[in-house]
């Protein structure tokens, strides 16, 4: 045996008749005890050959295993296998080992570089145990052999308790592999980090909260062990003793809504940031404690250019996550029998092998479906014999929770048609975020029309005399492709303005230099180029009032002010937010220009009329399809007026028989009927000339209150019409009312309106006669009253 003494040298050699290799000693062990406090003591054996470890037994317990002759179980080595490599080992002694050999696992002789027989030089190693105990020992783990791989949950608590037990008072040294089984399952391990134990606990003090790294540490009972999976394993692991993931925030901090060119859904976006992401960036350790699961589809719904498109492609912009894949509806159809499964298995087959591969680790998946109704109607609904559509909707419901469900991935959908997607797909694990995109509102309209002018504010183009939040309270109803809209509509006429239009179209470059976008620009171009799909189309009423309300008595200023408080009512209370009216009267007492003006009057962003004159030649179905669509509409908005006018025309009613559509009567019973959605009020104002019909048909009570619009019936009355029209001249107006006065008369305004226009189609002088004799022929019997 030969040993070492760094430093003082010792004196002269002196042999040992107490060692077992007497005839290679130079200095006694024992002699050389009295320096170990101050002295680093290296004592080399003699040379020993590496051997195979002799029992699968003793290969688990990351012992190097000797003969008891040579070294003692327990006792630590270093193992020198270059003169530049030192390994430390702790052994165990067994018999079938020949003495002069170590015997070693795989695992360690791959860490060390050994081969069978190389000879190595053996030397006792002593752990210095106020430097090199192990605090904390991070270790990488995953499976010994990938065909025993499992998905099952291992518990990392219980794994590192069974880990000290098995390895306690073992030394350890960073890079180390050793193989350790847990739950009849064998692990590969390789040592990443040693954190030597903090001096004051072992001095039973306070820690000092000094962490000092180390290369070899001695395991002990008190040692903290750290599992973390290897980057490509596919362990998974639960519990408190395993590393918190070096995670890439999910949400990538730089994102910025009104950069991205999204304005006017902070809401919604809260709303999908509380459902969809909030579990995403959460600590996985507690999501995974609360045994919660991720959110795997979003579906985004609503009327045409508020956004779907633009927020879902944003989305994946926001997140640190894999390039979204966008695929439109129709691209997954094929004609080829197969071929359009095929397509959506090609979508998810990433997300797939990426989870098979990394498991929990696996990076977020996002995939986009925009136009999704166009694959994922209703199953069986389909006239077409081949039944694709039933078979890509059953491929994509396996496909996001199936059987072999995945958890790394984000479906969004899109549509603007809901109610044509399969119901399988809206439950909770498939679609279950449903976010309606709905048109903004004036805070939002704001935020939309800032982003898309911030350009030209920024280069000085936007003239001093735009106001953003003018423009958008009278752009209610507008979406947000709409707004983009306004916007360019407003340039080109700025632009053309520094147009020369002569023999050749020129730019007037002195001009375009001082080009700005005002104000009169955006208001041409929001009163002749750009209106709204949803909302107010003033032609629409305007025909009904083009020669206003005269206001001939107390009668017709209550049926206004009436009108107003039900307004008023469908703008404050939430507890009515449908309200509906029905304006009855005989016919031409100007129902339908009340109901128009009482509509115009609430300023609500939607009003609609919806009249018999646009259903002419209207099956009873498609009749029923286009009221429904009207209320449909009505129902995208926050505050919308609806006006039915003339319904016993809808209900297609004659007396003789009597005749009428039942289908558009039930049709008109249920939408009169249903409250709007939440957060949303609807004005309803009815007009029929037949009440004792509706009577009958048992429709009055589908209204919340009834107003009666009485005709003109007295002189007194006729009149004061006239002076409002001030179609007569004053004396002839006096002559009039001179030969109405005291009696009683009984017309409608409208008709009143037509007698007085044929009069004045007669010379001056006989203007007066032909106006009363106009009027008595018209009312024959019930005109004039003695």
């Amino acid at each position: 045996m030969k040993t070492r003494l760094h430093p003082p040298p010792l004196r002269s050699p002196a042999r040992c008749s107490k060692s077992p290799c007497v005839s290679n000693t130079v200095f006694c062990p024992s002699s050389l005890l009295a320096h170990a406090g101050a002295l680093k003591v290296v004592i080399f054996f003699k040379t020993m050959q590496a051997a195979r470890c002799p029992t699968d037994e003793l290969s688990l317990t990351n012992c190097a295993v000797v003969n008891e002759k040579d070294l003692q179980s327990g006792q630590h080595v270093t193992v020198k296998t270059t003169p530049n490599h030192k390994f430390v080992f702790t052994v165990k002694t067994h018999h079938t080992v020949a003495p002069g050999s170590i015997a070693f696992s795989l695992p360690q002789r791959k860490w060390a570089g050994l081969s069978i027989g190389q000879e190595v030089e053996v030397a006792n190693y002593n752990f210095d145990k106020s430097k090199q105990c192990i605090g904390a020992m991070t270790i990488e783990i995953d499976f010994l052999q990938k065909k025993s791989t499992d998905s099952s949950p291992y518990d990392s608590d219980k794994m590192a308790a069974e880990f000290i037990q098995q390895f306690n008072n073992q030394g350890f040294s960073v890079t180390q592999q050793l193989v350790f089984t847990f739950c009849d399952k064998l692990f590969g391990l390789m040592v990443k980090d040693i954190e030597a134990m903090d001096a004051s606990i072992l001095r039973g003090e306070p820690a000092s909260g000094k962490k000092q790294k180390i290369d070899i540490g001695l395991m002990v009972g008190n040692s903290q062990v750290i599992f973390e999976k290897a980057e490509s394993s596919s362990l998974t692991l639960v519990g408190k003793a395993k590393t918190k993931e070096a995670r890439q925030t999910i949400i990538n901090p730089e994102w910025n809504f009104e950069k991205m060119g999204i304005g006017g859904l902070d809401r919604e976006f809260s709303d999908i940031f509380r459902r969809a992401f909030a579990s995403r960036v959460f600590p996985p350790d507690i999501v995974e404690q609360m045994g919660c699961k991720h959110v795997k589809g979003i579906m985004l719904f609503g009327p045409p250019g508020c956004g779907k498109t633009l927020m879902a492609r944003q989305i994946g912009k926001m997140l640190n996550a894999r390039e979204p894949k966008v695929v439109n509806g129709p691209e997954i159809l094929n004609k080829y029998v197969g071929e359009s499964e095929a397509n959506i298995r090609k979508l998810f087959a990433d997300a797939e092998d990426e989870q098979k591969r990394l498991g929990a680790n696996s990076g977020l998946h996002i995939i986009i479906f925009d136009e999704l109704d166009a694959i994922c109607k209703q199953r069986g609904t389909g006239a077409s014999s081949t039944g694709v559509h039933d078979t890509v909707v059953n491929q994509l419901l396996s496909k996001i929770d199936g059987v072999e469900q995945l958890n790394n991935i984000l479906v969004i959908g899109m549509t603007n048609r809901p109610d044509l997607i399969d119901d399988a797909l809206m439950r909770p694990g498939r679609f279950e975020v449903k976010m309606e995109i709905s048109l903004p509102d004036e805070k939002g309209r704001v935020q939309i029309l800032t982003i898309h002018t911030n350009k030209m504010r920024g280069f000085n183009l936007l003239a001093p005399d735009v106001d953003i939040k003018e423009l958008a309270t009278e752009t209610k109803n507008y979406s947000g492709a709409e707004l983009e809209g306004l916007v360019r509509a407003a340039q080109s006429t700025a632009m053309n303005r520094h147009i020369k239009a002569t023999s050749t179209v020129e730019v007037d470059m002195e001009k375009a230099e001082k080009l700005q976008v005002t104000r009169s620009d955006f208001m041409g171009s929001l009163n002749n180029d750009i209106k709204p799909a949803f909302g107010t189309n003033q032609e629409d009423y305007s025909n009904y009032i083009m020669n206003g309300i005269i206001k001939w008595g107390d009668p017709v200023t209550h049926v206004l002010d009436d009108g107003m408080l039900l307004v008023q009512q469908t703008k404050n209370s939430d507890r009515t937010p449908l309200v509906a009216v029905l304006l009855e009267g005989p016919p031409h007492s100007g129902k339908t220009a009340l109901a128009a003006q009482i509509a115009e009057d609430s300023e609500f962003p939607f009003i609609k009329i919806c009249s018999p004159d646009k259903m002419i030649g209207h099956s009873e179905i498609s009749k029923c399809q286009a009221i429904k669509k009207v209320f449909d509409d009505a129902y995208k908005s926050q505050l919308s007026c609806v006006v039915v006018d003339d319904i016993e025309r809808l209900l297609d009613y004659v007396p003789i028989g009597p005749r009428f559509s039942n289908l558009v009567l039930q049709a008109l019973l249920v939408l009169l009927k249903k409250a709007p959605p939440k957060g949303r009020k609807l004005l309803i104002i009815g007009t029929t000339s037949r009440k004792d019909v509706l009577q009958e048909m048992e429709m009055l009570d589908a209204f919340s209150t009834t107003i009666h619009v009485p005709n003109i019936s007295t002189g007194e009355q006729l009149v004061d019409s006239l002076e409002l029209l001030g179609s007569f001249t004053d004396k002839e107006r006096a002559s009039i009312a001179h030969q109405l006065k005291g009696k009683r008369v009984w017309i409608g305004i409208k008709k009143l309106l037509v007698l007085i226009e044929m009069s004045l189609q007669m010379p001056a002088d006989y203007r007066v006669t032909k106006f009363l004799s106009l009027l008595r022929d018209e009312g024959a019997d019930r005109t004039f009253y003695e």
